[in-house]
């Protein structure tokens, strides 16, 4: 959800919160859509929508359709679940397991997937709206997410082993060596890709057909990727963001013969989509935002950033320069302080932790807030950075990421600059703290 609410935002989410809903005062840009005429859609089947750190955000829009069952979505009793389970040693285990073996049971046929049933969605929508004005449509899709469970005719592809008998749901975890079942693992999230790809194309077959890429703007991207073994690592979240995880799909076509269809070396990021769309639509905007419209960078091939932030709250802060790449981690071994700013105690399933609530205090309202007063909210920290170090890569040499640099006075730039660029976001004084960073 924290991509969610960049995507809604323009601002970074991950320095002030981490999972939660969009807040009162965020000022979605659907909602700014919708105030000048635009006519706003969702379709997902992304379960955290329906969850309580998830459920502000599909309202925003004019109208929404959503499709259940995703990964362990409480949605099909549990009592329906197989009691055969895939116990690989490299699968996660627990509730969520349980209640996905019991969302399958709705899911046999591939026209019953989320996946499938969320694109025939956004055909639908497609088909009445392709040749009316001013309208946005999200299409929304949780895939190719673990777990793995993709159709047959896909897995046929790269496998003919049987789907019980192979890891599909990694356990996030790091790997000491290479273990058996990591090659059988990644044909299955091959396979899933597939069929998303398959999915895919019946979008772009829509626009080719009823040519739409003559007046219709489109972005296709996602919110991140995942390791798959490599850096030593399954999962995400808890190791360093690696390329692979953070370096993201990213395509836009915009219907303006004078933009030429290429590569652009450009910095960007999910939080240039919010002000790109108003650019696109004409919305005047007077919020601010950490993203910028990239219609500038398409038509002229001018920089919008010098630098861009990510990582996840708690977690390490990492900048890019567009060589450089630069992961600062929690200089204590308790990876503390760490607070939360926001209006909300929800968290992704239930609330903050009735200890936490007891230090609340109410703060004075900064940019991030849009000028409203919030609630500073002392939090554990469930990231562990500290063993990690802080880590410099140099992305022109080495993009596989696989030979830290070791160098001062190059770690003391990009200090200036991590510093620099919290502070114009508005960053909360504990992650200067946190990082070693504070003056």
């Amino acid at each position: 959800m924290p991509a969610r609410r960049e995507l809604h935002t323009g601002k970074y989410n991950f320095l002030h919160r981490g999972w939660g809903p969009l807040e009162s005062f965020d000022g979605s840009i659907f909602e700014k859509l919708q105030a000048h005429g635009i006519y706003t859609h969702l379709v997902t089947d992304h379960s955290h929508y329906f969850e309580d750190g998830g459920a502000t955000y599909h309202n925003r829009y004019s109208t929404w359709e959503g499709f259940r069952g995703q990964e362990g979505d409480r949605y099909v009793p549990r009592s329906q679940a197989s009691a055969n389970q895939n116990e690989h040693p490299l699968n996660k285990k627990g509730i969520s397991v349980t209640q996905h073996y019991a969302n399958r049971t709705r899911q046999v046929k591939e026209e019953e997937m989320p996946t499938v049933r969320t694109i025939q969605a956004g055909l639908d929508f497609l088909t009445q709206h392709h040749d009316k004005e001013d309208w946005f449509l999200q299409i929304e899709c949780f895939d190719p997410h673990e777990p793995f469970y993709v159709p047959e005719k896909y897995r046929a592809i790269y496998t003919d082993k049987a789907s019980e008998e192979v890891p599909y749901w990694p356990a996030y975890q790091h790997l000491d060596d290479t273990p058996e079942g990591i090659d059988d693992l990644r044909l299955e999230y091959a396979a899933l890709v597939s069929m998303c790809d398959t999915q895919l194309g019946k979008i772009l077959d829509f626009f080719d057909t009823h040519k739409m890429w003559d007046d219709t703007l489109i972005i296709i991207n996602t919110d991140h990727g995942f390791l798959l073994g490599e850096h030593d690592w399954l999962g995400k979240n808890f190791p360093p963001m690696y390329e692979e995880v953070i370096h993201l799909p990213f395509f836009i076509h915009v219907p303006d013969q004078t933009i030429p269809e290429e590569r652009v070396e450009a910095l960007c990021q999910t939080i240039d989509i919010p002000p790109t769309l108003l650019d696109y639509f004409k919305v005047p905007d007077s919020l601010p935002r950490d993203g910028k419209s990239l219609l500038p960078v398409l038509k002229e091939q001018q920089k919008q950033h010098e630098t861009i932030l990510f990582g996840t709250n708690g977690g390490q802060v990492n900048i890019f320069d567009g060589r450089y790449l630069y992961m600062r981690s929690s200089t204590y071994p308790d990876n503390q302080p760490l607070a939360s700013y926001t209006l909300s105690t929800a968290q992704m399933r239930g609330f903050i932790k009735q200890e936490a609530l007891d230090q609340i205090e109410l703060t004075a309202g900064t940019r991030f807030t849009n000028g409203a007063p919030v609630l500073r909210i002392p939090m554990e920290n469930h990231f562990d950075t500290y063993p990690f170090g802080h880590l410099l890569f140099d992305m022109k040499q080495d993009p596989q990421q696989a030979h830290p640099i070791s160098d001062n006075a190059l770690e003391k730039t990009m200090c200036r600059k991590l510093i620099a660029a919290m502070q114009k976001v508005d960053a909360p004084p504990e992650e200067f703290v946190r990082l070693g960073l504070a003056e």
